[in-house]
């Protein structure tokens, strides 16, 4: 009863918010997955009844994939742009946005497992899945201290999503905990699958000066970063920033011109020149965060100077980078446990951390049973 309930609210609030839908679809950003998800544009149903795997976004799209190459072929949904761009580099994937939860009614097709990426808690997801006959597996599961509260709001909510869950792979102990507290059943802790992944290297470039990468960054954390570099580092390195959201290009590249002309830098967009042969480099475009890592003398993460969580370090720490971060690192503090000697700062004592000569270079510490989620969903199917 309470599935058909929920169905019709999500319906109501789903017509309300067509117009909304239609004017985001415009924006580059949505262009794709707003017409894929709610209006199933060129979006049919998986061909055949393989494993289904579901993740977000990028980041948990790609740390996917140590699972899903032990396995023929797969059916693999996602929700952003960027996470159906990674997935369609899967050989063995067929891949599709993950409609909106009221059409999954008829979208989704029986099937043997049904295994979802860290938060993705969509209740009809999990509630079709079952009854259609698959396993039902959350893959890398994590509540953070911030979100913690939320979620025990809406426990009465989580628990039934969780009654359609079969198993649980957590992150920490203490995520086994939280996830218990709200409903969960069979959790095992087997670590961070994002501890898995190799990063690999796709373009090797060649620098002339000490690079500094300022990945994934949110505004105004360009011009916190910039200007602190100008202050400690102006002549002696390179700064590479690298954007979280492509939408902000343009906006990113008008901040670093002006900064480039007063003081007297030479400058220029990835996309323009091809090298890092710069004062500072807007690096604007997708998938080269990995190829600047494996050169870079230190990396400051982004999403850490301002309230936005922070983004994982174990991509960069895997090529051994010295690591600044800011202090709000809510959303990845299993990821930050993973890696030692990363250096956490406020924004308002990055430029003390950056007048170093040098920089503690960082090392992964913590594991993943790979072989245990595998071997799970192995005998289900």
């Amino acid at each position: 009863m309470f599935a058909y309930l929920y169905t019709f609210l999500l319906t109501i609030f789903y017509i309300v918010a067509i117009p909304l839908l239609f004017l985001l679809s415009f924006k580059r950003k949505y262009r794709q997955a707003i017409p894929a998800r709610f209006f199933l544009r060129r979006n049919p149903p998986f061909s055949k009844p393989r494993i289904h795997f579901h993740s977000c976004s990028l980041g948990e799209t790609k740390a996917l994939a140590p699972i899903v190459e032990h396995f023929d072929a797969v059916n693999l949904s996602v929700i952003t742009q960027t996470g159906y761009e990674a997935a369609k580099g899967y050989a063995n994937a067929e891949v599709r946005y993950l409609p909106f939860e009221i059409f999954l009614w008829w979208w989704l097709r029986p099937g043997k497992a049904l295994v979802v990426m860290e938060a993705e808690l969509w209740y009809l997801l999990f509630y079709i899945s079952k009854k259609r006959g698959a396993t039902t597996f959350l893959l890398n599961a994590r509540i953070s201290d911030r979100s913690f509260p939320r979620y025990k709001r809406f426990a009465w909510f989580y628990r039934r999503i969780f009654a359609h869950i079969d198993y649980v792979f957590a992150q920490t102990e203490t995520d086994k905990e939280r996830l218990e507290v709200l409903g969960a059943k069979n959790v095992e802790v087997v670590g961070n699958i994002k501890l898995l992944a190799t990063p690999q290297v796709s373009k090797h470039y060649q620098k002339t000066k000490p690079l500094i990468v300022a990945a994934s960054t949110h505004d105004p954390e360009e011009e916190i970063i910039a200007t602190d570099w100008v202050m400690t580092q102006k002549g002696k390195s390179t700064l590479a920033v690298v954007p979280r959201h492509p939408e902000r290009f343009d906006e990113v590249d008008e901040l670093l011109r002006h900064i480039a002309r007063r003081e007297e830098l030479r400058y220029h967009r990835l996309s323009e020149n091809e090298s890092l042969d710069a004062d500072i480099v807007l690096v604007d475009r997708m998938g080269e965060l990995v190829n600047l890592y494996a050169v870079a003398d230190l990396v400051i993460l982004g999403g850490s100077f301002v309230p936005v969580g922070g983004h994982n370090p174990i991509e960069p720490a895997y090529f051994g980078a010295p690591i600044i971060s800011g202090e709000h690192i809510f959303n990845q503090k299993e990821s930050y446990a993973a890696v030692e000697g990363i250096e956490i700062v406020p924004a308002e004592r990055l430029q003390e951390a950056l007048a170093r000569d040098s920089w503690q270079p960082t090392r992964i510490t913590a594991t993943f049973d790979a072989e245990k989620v595998i071997g799970a969903i192995k005998n289900v199917v």
